[in-house]
């Protein structure tokens, strides 16, 4: 029973974001969301087969419009995802994970910083490989190779 009520819950969530993703990007809630959400969703209680079936349902029910606005309710547009590439690079130096508010160098050049409060202690490492990827209403996820969770980051420099 409340196995059928966590599915229900984040389905309905879930049914509100998916007029966001086209159906031909999509991504899985795995691949959008951080550990760290998926886990307080309590998602990782659901089966493969429960996951697959709800991923499924969100890639096929997308008829919601949702406009972003500034707080003087301005229209916010963002560029597709399908505009925006992944970023794979090091970072120039040291890592050892998210204070809340950090900042990391690219050896590519690009600076990003952290949006997401809270922090993740990560095993040090030094010059780790990063993986930035689009997600959905312009906003990016980081992947360090040294940090078992992912965390939301924008541009800086």
């Amino acid at each position: 029973m409340y196995k059928g009520i966590v599915v229900t819950a984040a389905a309905l969530f879930f049914c509100l974001c998916s007029g966001l993703i086209q159906a031909a990007g999509f991504s899985s809630l795995e691949e959008r969301m951080s550990q760290s959400e998926f886990h307080a969703a309590g998602l990782e209680k659901l089966s493969p087969d429960e996951l697959k079936a709800l991923n499924e349902w969100l890639r096929t029910h997308n008829a919601v419009t949702v406009i972003t606005t500034t707080p003087s309710g301005e229209p916010v547009f963002y560029p597709r995802d399908s505009d925006r590439d992944t970023v794979e690079s090091h970072i120039d130096g040291k890592f050892s994970g998210w204070s809340g508010h950090t900042t990391i160098h690219l050896e590519n050049g690009q600076e990003w910083t952290q949006t997401e409060s809270g922090g993740v202690a990560c095993g040090a490492a030094d010059h780790p490989s990063v993986k930035i990827k689009p997600m959905v209403l312009g906003s990016w996820l980081a992947y360090v190779s040294s940090c078992s969770d992912s965390v939301r980051v924008t541009r800086s420099k």
